[in-house]
């Protein structure tokens, strides 16, 4: 179905619905603040000065009290809380209205014949309503007044009220077939029927000129769920997320499930228990998705036999869905079901009825969403008969209701089952006010505890629907309570009717979950622990332990328990559950104690709906040894529109590569038994013939914290001093001043070495996160496992990329709870491990344990982990070593020496050439060692056929690899980068972190404490350092002298001489028109130099250094009449003072000056050239202006004389500078701060 204009109308119907409904509220006197006082007095109410009926008064009264149910929770009660809810559902409900007698209409299922919302078949709304011209002949079959209708036809001027007549009319005959759906007469809902429905601006405009029959499956009962799921998408996205609030569960729950694995899930549920049966059934040629099962060997077909009936009746075959939303699912389940009962001599017309009354039961806790899926399924069996609306039929869909409100002892009372007035008394009856009740007969006792226990199991039915558990020893007495009640609910005592009425729905559900059924198909709600409501969250680990990570989990669990021995079960739900170690027990369950007869693996992003990547699939309740299952695997295939397509494909051809038969045992024969289908008995054995991770190294979560942004910076943010990267264990840091310690957290997929970026303070052995406390003294850190801290390991992203990296760190550092490690006793075991680990054969079994994002500690535990021989042990030493090299090449490794392009050569271009010629080098002696390694392996384990020796270019992590970097390769971004890197490297040195006289980190201390001295020890000899640690970027000239495009000059000149500067600049302005910025014509090469300067060198440094620069650009504003860079850990007291005096004041007279010439050149200037000059002078006067501004808050700033801790880090020493700074927001995460 294209789904396209339903995705349109049906978000934006939502909000004008709810619109129109809230206008007619309002005259009503019900508004979001308050409801208006009414006076009844006779026939006649009185609202907001408006007379309506006394009945509309009673009526509007009624919906007060709705308001007021919805508005009450704990006993509290919020009116725009219940306000808010009730313009929801009553919107909801008349949505649902219109959209089914449209879908009636369309395809000719109103008795009496005629078109309720358009005119004829392809009119657009405005051409008129073909009821409207048959008002008359329609007022008997609507059981109107024939002459009232007649006088308001004559009228002329009541057509509007005339079809709000017949509309309601229309409504209240449905609701003789469907009461689920349209109300019965006098319901207070109609109240809120929108206003102006024949009139421009009607609510039924969009409905059907948007969504035009010809263009839109009407006649497919799919678009009712389609139209559904689309209503609630907004409010969906906005609570998705979060914790749910329990009004919210179904919209974040929600899911509609796709046609083709409705077909999946119901044809090898309900349809492969009829062929089990009667395996020669021709029903087997009409479901094209259901899968034959594999050949079995002779015991399990014996086995089989055993449990298999001989015939099945098919009035007996029950089959729930207990999440059934709108019903899809329960079509397909009548459509089986007509083909069985077919099969079996049934005439047609009697097979509707049957379907409806004895087959087909269904439970959600949405109240519109079990509307829908009741509407469809009655219009399912309306294809089928003609009189199904007539024949008075109880449907088995429900929306599972809560007692909250109820009030047992008084409906017991109002029902008076046993004929006696009130003279007894009885105790306390579950703190429900005590009443005078005649001691009930033994059998009425039973329903009267009977309805006490439901009354509590069903408290909080909205949250929990049908992980309610009913036991089913109740079965009998519900029943029988159920007749009882349906008898009263039609008898002629109004108060017993009244107190039927409020009881029955809570039996009827009650009735449906203390059976069992012969199939059970659902896609069950989804929603993991950390967004459940906390009583969702008790009664999960109250009722489900070790089922409590998701909804879902918890759903598989109780829907196994509502289907018979031998029954079968279907489900869609997100495919985690087959890998991850907290869904361990589920699978254990599956696989131990039943079959998983057959499963599809979607692609990660093989369906539409879902924020997660899904799987399909049944379950026989039952357990075969040595069972052999299908398993469909589509992970190859990308998007919604293969899913399908290749599912059929390998149905029909099981040789594709994509369909698999595996008996569920040997999955028990891998750690953490992964529901891993697709994998060869070879692979297998390497799990089988290895020792596990967990027997050769230890593997432990690392530190937290509590509170990341007080303890944890960056490297480059901290006094360099107060650093130390030697301490072996934590006794070491009990007596030292030291503060920073590297801090392994993960980092993005890098192989070998790296991602060496953090610190954690953990000065005085952790003094300060030891005694992290909140406000109630419980501790928020956790330091555990510290007798690790500071050793050697390998370690790897807890969040991972297609691939999985893991790296060698080096002794000195703590692991993050993000930076999973694991710990050797022996340096080669850890680097042949480090050799396993990187290579593809881990590859494959990673995603075998876990094809999921995530990698964590436990699933490296289960990794098999052999001993490789010294050959590759030599090698892995060799790659750690290149890797590493690269790794400390750039400035964002503390141990970076001098950029790469610095060497003997004369020419800039040629130190390059020899950079790019070197990594390329190393770039394919990486890539022959690891392919070497994993063609050692392949061939060891026999597993040529499972995994692969090649390594793409992409899987080569070192930096100086495009094809890694980029993802591509492009060696002109690559070029460019290499250039921005450089340019970095200079600043760096003419602020003093660098020095050509020595590799490595020259200062980076703070407050410029000392660096004079290094500056007397001739430390900056060859380039010297500027002065202040304040580098002014002039977008012109004649501005500076000593701005950073004029010392760039300086410093190529200092580096490859004179005889080739110009060269080198030009190779440099080239490079940076490559990928930077863009080529200008007729710009010298100093120009765009001086452009990229002023215009990009800062944006590129904030993307370096992850939003914690170490340059801070001090900015006048958009006009850019004062730019500078100043060096953090230079800064000091008087930088600011500096700042003003050396360049902000000299600039202001710089610029009247710049200006003065401009004026006097005008008068010997020609046309274009007095155009240039007015031009130049307006920029000027912008920039003087601009500058005014700048100086005053430089001036106030100044004398505050600010001082920085480089311990509170970048983020926070950002933000005291007012707007003196440039993307302040980006890096301190807040608006400038107005300084005073």
């Amino acid at each position: 179905m294209n789904t396209n204009k339903l995705k349109a109308y049906a978000p934006k119907a939502r909000v004008d619905f709810m619109e129109a409904v809230k206008n007619r509220a309002a005259k009503l006197g019900i508004f979001e603040d308050h409801i208006s006082d009414i006076t009844i007095d006779g026939d006649s109410a009185i609202i907001e000065k408006e007379v309506y009926t006394r009945k509309q008064g009673q009526q509007r009264n009624q919906l007060v009290k709705r308001i007021e149910a919805l508005g009450t929770h704990d006993g509290k009660f919020v009116h725009k809380y219940g306000f808010n809810q009730f313009i929801n559902e009553t919107a909801f409900t008349w949505f649902n209205r219109l959209t089914a007698i449209r879908y009636m209409e369309v395809n000719e299922y109103l008795d009496h014949g005629f078109r309720v919302l358009s005119k004829a078949e392809g009119a657009q709304f405005g051409e008129g309503f073909e009821i409207l011209n048959s008002a008359a002949d329609v007022a008997d079959d609507l059981g109107l007044n024939k002459e009232q209708i007649i006088d308001m036809v004559l009228d002329g001027n009541k057509e509007e009220e005339l079809y709000r007549t017949l509309l309601l009319g229309q409504c209240h005959k449905l609701s003789e077939a469907m009461p689920f759906m349209f109300e019965k007469l006098d319901d207070a809902t109609e109240l809120l029927l929108p206003d102006n429905l024949t009139k421009t601006d009607s609510i039924l405009k969009s409905l059907i000129n948007d969504l035009p029959e010809y263009e839109v499956e009407w006649t497919n009962i799919e678009i009712i769920g389609w139209l559904y799921q689309f209503y609630i998408s907004e409010h969906k996205d906005a609570v998705i997320g979060k914790v749910v609030k329990s009004e919210d569960i179904p919209a974040a729950t929600q899911l509609f499930t796709p046609n083709w694995i409705v077909k999946y899930l119901v044809q090898n549920s309900l349809g492969r228990q009829w062929l089990a049966t009667y395996p020669d059934s021709d029903l087997k040629e009409k479901m094209e998705y259901y899968i034959t099962p594999a050949e079995q060997s002779n015991d399990v077909i014996e086995q089989l036999k055993a449990i298999t009936p001989t015939s099945i009746d098919p009035e007996e075959i029950k089959v729930l869905d207990p999440a059934c939303g709108s019903g899809h699912i329960l079509v397909e389940v009548y459509e089986v079901l007509r083909e069985i009962y077919l099969e079996r001599g049934y005439r047609l017309r009697e097979i509707p009825e049957l379907i409806l009354t004895k087959n087909i039961y269904g439970l959600d806790i949405d109240d519109r969403a079990a509307q829908m899926a009741a509407f469809a399924v009655l219009m399912k069996a309306r294809e089928d008969d003609k009189r199904i609306f007539i024949r008075d039929i109880k449907l088995n869909i429900h929306s599972i209701q809560s007692t909250e409100n109820l009030n047992i002892n008084q409906l017991w009372a109002d029902l008076d089952l046993d004929g006696n007035k009130q003279t007894g008394s009885m105790d306390d009856l579950f703190a429900e006010p005590p009443l005078e009740l005649v001691e009930p007969t033994k059998e009425s006792k039973v329903y009267l505890d009977l309805l006490r226990y439901l009354k509590e199991q069903f408290i909080d039915a909205k949250n929990l629907g049908s992980l309610i558990e009913v036991e089913n020893q109740y079965l009998v007495p519900l029943t029988e309570l159920q007749g009882k009640l349906a008898d009263k609910n039609q008898g002629d005592e109004p108060i017993a009717t009244l107190a039927a009425g409020a009881l029955l729905p809570i039996v009827e559900q009650a009735t449906i979950l203390a059976r069992q059924y012969a199939v059970v198909v659902a896609n069950p709600p989804y929603m993991g622990s950390k967004y459940q409501t906390p009583l969702v969250k008790k009664h999960l680990k109250d009722n489900f332990k070790g089922y409590e990570k998701d909804l879902f989990s918890a759903f598989i669990i109780r829907n196994l328990q509502l289907t018979r021995e031998h029954g079968e079960l279907g489900f869609m739900t997100p495919f985690v559950w087959m890998f991850l170690s907290s869904y361990e027990q589920l699978r254990n369950k599956l696989v131990e104690d039943h079959i998983l007869s057959s499963l599809v693996q979607l692609e990660y992003s093989g369906f539409d709906g879902a924020t997660v990547p899904i799987c399909t699939f049944t379950i026989s309740k039952k357990y075969i040894t040595n069972y052999k299952s299908n398993y469909i695997r589509l992970s190859e295939f990308k998007g919604v529109k293969n899913q399908a397509p290749k599912t059929l494909e390998a149905i029909n051809n099981r040789n594709c590569g994509w369909f698999f038969e595996t008996m569920p045992d040997d999955f028990k024969k891998l750690p953490g038994n992964p529901i891993a289908y697709w994998i060869t008995d070879n692979l297998r054995n390497v799990y089988v013939n290895s020792p596990k991770a967990d027997n050769k190294s230890t593997s432990v979560v690392g530190l937290q914290t509590g509170d990341n942004d007080r303890f944890m910076r960056f490297w480059y943010e901290i006094n360099i001093s107060n650093f130390s990267d030697n301490f072996e264990s934590t006794d070491d840091t009990i007596d030292s001043s030291i503060k920073w310690v590297p801090y392994n957290k993960g980092g993005a997929y890098r192989k070998w070495y790296g991602n060496r970026d953090y610190v954690v303070n953990w000065q005085h052995d952790g003094h300060e996160i030891r005694n992290f406390k909140d406000s109630k003294g419980k501790l928020r850190s956790r330091p555990q496992n510290t007798q690790f801290y500071f050793k050697e390991s390998i370690t790897w992203s807890e969040i991972t990329s297609s691939w999985k990296s893991f790296r060698f760190n080096e002794k000195g550092s703590i692991s993050d709870v993000k930076g999973q490690s694991a710990y050797f006793d022996v340096y080669e075991s850890m680097v042949s491990a480090l050799c396993w680990l990187n290579s593809n054969v881990v590859e494959v079994l990673t995603k075998v344990q876990n094809p999921t994002l995530s990698f964590q500690s436990g699933d490296y535990r289960n990794l098999p982990l052999p001993e490789l021989n010294m050959e590759c042990i030599k090698y892995g030493k060799e790659a750690i070593d290149i890797v590493k090299e690269d790794w400390d090449s750039f400035e964002l490794s503390n141990r970076f020496t001098v950029s790469p392009l610095i060497n003997t050569n004369d020419r800039l271009e040629d130190s390059y050439q020899s950079y790019l010629l070197k990594g390329t080098s190393a770039k394919n002696r990486l890539k022959e060692i690891e392919e070497h390694i994993n063609q050692y392996l392949i061939s060891r384990f026999n597993i040529d056929n499972d995994v692969r020796a090649y390594v793409t270019d992409e899987q080569i992590t070192l930096k100086v690899n495009p094809s890694y970097r980029y993802g591509e390769y492009n060696l002109e971004r690559f070029r460019c980068d290499t250039i921005i890197e450089f340019l970095s490297y200079f600043i760096g040195c003419y602020m003093g972190r660098y020095t050509l006289e020595k590799p490595g980190i020259m200062y980076a201390k703070e407050k410029n404490s000392m660096f004079n001295l290094l500056n007397d020890q001739n430390r900056f000899k060859t380039f010297p350092a500027d002065d202040d640690g304040i580098v002014p970027l002039a977008d012109e000239d004649w501005v500076f002298e000593d701005d950073a495009t004029a010392r760039f000059r300086e410093f190529v000149k200092t580096v490859w001489g004179e005889d080739y500067l110009q060269e080198n600049l030009d190779f440099v302005a080239e490079s940076l028109c490559l990928d930077a910025i863009k080529a200008k014509k007729d710009e010298s090469s100093t120009e765009t130099i001086r452009r990229y300067f002023s215009m990009q060198f800062y944006k590129d440094h904030l993307k370096t250094y992850k939003k914690r620069p170490i340059y801070w650009l001090f900015s006048s504003g958009k006009a850019k009449a004062f730019e500078c860079l100043v060096y953090l850990h230079r800064y000091n007291e008087g930088t600011l003072s500096r700042m003003r005096t050396e360049y902000v004041t000299p600039l202001m007279g710089k610029l009247e000056s710049r200006k003065n010439i401009l004026e006097d050149s005008k008068a010997t200037a020609s046309g274009a050239e007095l155009r240039a000059i007015d031009k130049e002078l307006k920029t000027i006067e912008k920039k003087q202006a601009e500058l005014v501004t700048f100086d005053e808050e430089l001036k106030h700033l100044a004398e505050m004389k600010i001082s920085l801790d480089l311990d509170d880090g970048v983020k926070v020493n950002y933000g005291k500078f007012g707007n003196l700074l440039a993307d302040v927001k980006a890096i301190h995460g807040k608006n400038p701060e107005v300084i005073k």
